[in-house]
């Protein structure tokens, strides 16, 4: 895992990667936001762009959805321990350059998605701590994806709670 300096390209590929989500979900998806860190402008980040979709309910993802998004080359992960969500990856397994997360439209997954982005985009100094925070970790969880991301909770948590006051 490496965390890499901020690349203007990152909101480039998420552009056009808005476009063909748009297109396949048009008929259900409510929103669309560039999130996660490559959604900060001079935020390191893993070389991978988290976007997010919103519908009105998970439940109007159907089949020709998801086959839809199979042909832009998103395969769908079923992720039991989150209710909240459907996830699709684009690219290899741990390897993966795109990741969407399909979220109810404004609900309470999708607002503090949104908090947690907007919160790093307007305090510098929240950033570059995180930034820190993320590089850190990095080196210590360099072959545990899943300890990197669980030692960077409660950091999160707590931004989007003081972002929800």
């Amino acid at each position: 895992m490496e965390i890499t300096e901020y690349n203007p390209e990152w909101a480039e590929s998420y552009l056009t990667e808005r476009e063909h989500i748009m297109a396949a979900l048009h008929d259900i998806c409510l929103g669309m936001e560039h999130i996660g860190s490559t959604a900060v402008p001079g935020l390191g980040a893993k070389s991978l762009i988290d976007m997010m979709a919103g519908v009105s309910d998970l439940q109007v993802v159907q089949r020709e959805h998801i086959d839809s998004l199979s042909v832009l080359g998103y395969e769908y992960m079923h992720k039991p321990d989150f209710p909240e969500r459907l996830f699709f990856r684009k690219g290899q397994w741990r390897a993966g350059t795109h990741h969407l997360h399909v979220y109810k439209y404004q609900g309470k997954a999708w607002e503090d998605q949104l908090r947690f982005r907007n919160a790093l985009r307007h305090d510098p100094r929240l950033m570059q701590t995180y930034d820190r925070l993320k590089r850190e970790l990095a080196q210590q969880f360099r072959h545990d994806r899943v300890g990197y991301t669980s030692a960077k909770a409660s950091f999160i948590q707590s931004v989007i709670q003081s972002a929800g006051l």
